[in-house]
C-alpha cells in the first residue's frame, strides 16, 4: 500500500446536509423544524433528561450500590519539579515546609509526591505517600523518601 492509495472506508465520509436553502432542496422554509413551538425557536429545546416537568427517570429510580466518594483518601499533590525549584540542597521537606513555601494550601489526608520532572538536590522528603517514580528519583539524587 502506498500513500496515494489510502482512502477512507466506504460510507464513512458523508457530506453534511445543508438545511434551509430554498424549497428546491426539499428542506427549505422551516428547515426541518416544523411550524412554531419551542423547538423551532433559536436556542429552543429542553435540556437532556427533561421530561416536561414530570419527575425525570434519573430522579425516579432509587439510588443503589456503594459509592466511595465520601470515604476516598484525598491527597494534596506535589511534583518533583516544585521541590527542585523551592527547596535548597539538604533541606527537610515535610507538610509544614510545603505549606510555608506555598506549594500546598490544604493538607487534606496528607501529601502525595508525584514523579513529574527531575530532581538533583539531596532532599529528605516526608510525606503520606509517594509514587514509585518519585521515590526512585529522590533516592537516585541521594535523598530520602520517608512515609509518615
Amino acid at each position: 500500500m502506498k500513500l496515494h492509495e489510502l482512502a477512507p472506508a466506504a460510507g464513512s465520509k458523508k457530506e453534511h446536509f445543508r438545511v434551509g436553502r430554498g424549497h428546491g432542496s426539499g428542506n427549505g422554509k422551516t428547515a426541518g423544524k416544523g411550524h412554531k413551538g419551542q423547538n423551532a425557536r433559536s436556542g429552543g429545546g429542553v435540556r437532556p433528561g427533561f421530561e416536561g416537568g414530570q419527575m425525570p427517570l434519573h430522579r425516579r429510580l432509587p439510588k443503589r450500590g456503594f459509592n466511595n466518594y465520601n470515604f476516598a483518601t484525598k491527597y494534596a499533590i506535589v511534583n518533583l519539579t516544585d521541590l527542585q525549584d523551592k527547596f535548597e540542597d539538604g533541606a527537610v521537606v515535610d507538610t509544614d515546609a510545603l505549606i510555608a513555601s506555598g506549594l500546598v494550601n490544604k493538607q487534606y489526608d496528607g501529601v502525595k509526591v508525584l514523579g513529574n520532572g527531575e530532581i538533583s538536590k539531596k532532599l529528605t522528603v516526608k510525606a503520606a505517600a509517594f509514587s514509585q517514580s518519585a521515590k526512585e528519583k529522590i533516592e537516585a539524587a541521594g535523598g530520602k523518601a520517608e512515609v509518615m
